[in-house]
């Protein structure tokens, strides 16, 4: 990572891509192969979200974890932006990291945060595996791609599958939580398309630190209000959750998976994202102690098969 990589460079670009295609020109390849293990090591972080946050719910309101997990995350970034002495990105661009801060920064956090107030973590993983769906239309609507009949179909069926598996978890039933889960689903899949699309002419690091400085004039009086009014309670799990939701999940699994979008597309790195609910599904029992039924294993093959007919889809 180096300061003239910034997108305020003019001969500076972050990945090439082909014209009227979301898809770099270098996809193929080393170039794809290490943009797909980017795009998974950032599912990878974002698996432990859900139950990091139930953590750190345990000693953290839901405002003050969020505000606090934002203002950690954005000391992170700045540090590194102010040590490579990053210059600000162009004015153009300022726009698409508002919408990157509104979605990813801040929507996504809160609103499945006070999900997790009354949800299980298998509940609210129902919101991630509508998200890689959700996400290939907001950037066939954003940014004009056009992935195959296949692509559709076997994205549509992963979704399907995973909706299927988490509402089957919970038991079926549908709670008051849904409404926060389905926002954040819709705003975290227009954050993501921005980002993706950022990450195609700034680094992918600095996309996500400019979004948590950008937010920073809120985030801290939010968090010093809500600590006030919230108790606090320090323990080694709620410490340990608001630590990884900060640097784990809004930091470095940010910088990794916009990295990934940029290299191998938007569609294709978003279906990634169907192995992320059955990946918190095995967190939960290892760290929460939640149950997984038989179902798991069929549900993780039937999984695996669409992201494997979504890589090779022509998009």
């Amino acid at each position: 990572m180096r300061a003239q990589d910034s997108a305020t460079a003019q001969t500076a670009i972050a990945v090439p891509v082909a014209p009227g295609s979301d898809r770099p020109a270098t996809g193929r390849g080393s170039a794809a192969r290490a943009g797909t293990l980017q795009a998974a090591l950032g599912v990878t972080a974002f698996s432990l979200t859900f139950p990091a946050t139930a953590w750190g719910l345990e000693g953290f309101g839901p405002w003050s974890l969020v505000a606090v997990r934002t203002v950690l995350a954005a000391v992170i970034a700045g540090s590194c932006l102010l040590a490579l002495r990053v210059p600000f990105p162009g004015r153009r661009h300022w726009v698409g990291l508002a919408v990157v801060a509104a979605g990813v920064v801040l929507g996504f956090p809160l609103l499945t945060t006070l999900a997790l107030q009354t949800s299980t973590t298998a509940h609210a993983a129902v919101v991630v595996g509508l998200l890689p769906l959700t996400t290939a239309l907001f950037s066939a609507l954003r940014v004009g791609t056009r992935p195959s009949r296949t692509f559709w179909v076997a994205a549509s069926a992963g979704a399907a599958v995973v909706i299927a598996f988490t509402v089957q978890q919970s038991g079926g039933a549908l709670t008051s939580a849904d409404a926060y889960l389905f926002a954040a689903l819709l705003v975290c899949a227009a954050g993501y398309t921005e980002g993706g699309r950022l990450a195609r002419v700034m680094p992918g690091w600095q996309v996500i630190g400019w979004a948590l400085v950008l937010c920073l004039p809120v985030t801290v009086p939010v968090a010093a209000i809500a600590l006030s009014y919230e108790p606090v309670q320090l323990t080694a799990h709620s410490v340990t959750g608001l630590l990884w939701v900060a640097a784990g999940s809004q930091f470095v699994g940010l910088v990794v998976w916009y990295r990934g979008m940029a290299a191998i597309g938007i569609p294709k790195a978003s279906q990634l994202q169907l192995a992320q609910p059955l990946l918190t599904l095995v967190w939960s029992v290892l760290l929460l102690d939640e149950h997984l039924t038989p179902a798991a294993p069929l549900t993780a093959a039937a999984v695996l098969v669409c992201i494997a007919v979504t890589q090779r889809a022509r998009g």
